[in-house]
């Protein structure tokens, strides 16, 4: 039994993508399907230089930059040493600088509330997924734990095509995938347990296993859900 991804079409969007005003357009449309205040995604590539698209005002952008918030800013230096996602108030906003950035980009627009998927990838690229939102604790609880796994899906589904449109990056050439680990990770895209898969499929956990690692080195992934992000991308398994 499958879980129904609520946010396909912004996959679909991203598949088809192929300038970075059609990676903002996307940005625009995952702020309005999830009626928050903000997306916004940001990266460095492997020469240093820096790209981004999101909802951001573009005064707060600007004077982010003049200042060089990069330095103090809690979000970056928090995520930058951790691999999963994180809920802004898990971060460390107790020094006098911190506090003084968060109530200055409040005055810009930004919300309350914040959560950021950091995304590793080759050559040293590190990017920030985020989602940005006024609301009590309680209600954005639930809902970064209601989107919590479609959020990952996108974060490491929009990196990728970022790294496509690298400057002169070289297109991946990845081994095929078995037809035993398309199965796998179509039913993993759908929404399956891992349990549920392994029933599916007819075949133990420890086998099903052997299948997830497999494709996940064929396609370089970090984790599973990178692996199905990839596989998607590449348009190796259709959900």
């Amino acid at each position: 039994m499958g879980k129904t991804r609520q946010l396909d079409f912004i996959l679909e969007r991203l598949a088809q993508a192929d300038t970075l005003s059609g990676l903002q357009a996307t940005s625009e449309a995952l702020r309005a399907q999830l009626n928050i205040d903000h997306v916004a995604y940001h990266w460095v590539d492997s020469a240093g230089d820096q790209y981004g698209c999101g909802t951001y005002p573009v005064a707060w952008q600007e004077r982010y930059i003049a200042q060089n918030y990069l330095r103090i800013d809690p979000v970056i230096l928090g995520c930058y040493q951790r691999f999963h996602p994180a809920n802004w108030k898990q971060l460390d906003w107790s020094s006098k600088a911190a506090r003084a950035f968060q109530k200055e980009a409040i005055e810009y627009g930004l919300g309350t509330q914040g959560y950021s998927i950091p995304i590793r990838g080759p050559n040293g690229q590190f990017a920030l997924f985020t989602l940005n939102h006024t609301c009590d604790d309680d209600v954005w609880d639930a809902f970064t734990e209601r989107y919590r796994h479609e959020l990952i899906l996108i974060a490491y589904f929009l990196n990728d095509k970022a790294l496509e449109l690298e400057p002169g990056r070289l297109p991946d050439r990845g081994q095929a995938l078995s037809p035993r680990e398309v199965d796998a990770m179509t039913l993993l895209a759908i929404g399956y347990s891992r349990a549920q898969v392994a029933d599916q499929l007819s075949i133990s956990e420890h086998t099903l296993r052997v299948y997830i690692e497999s494709a996940r080195f064929k396609l370089g992934a970090l984790n599973t859900t990178h692996a199905v992000a990839r596989a998607l991308s590449r348009g190796l398994i259709v959900v």
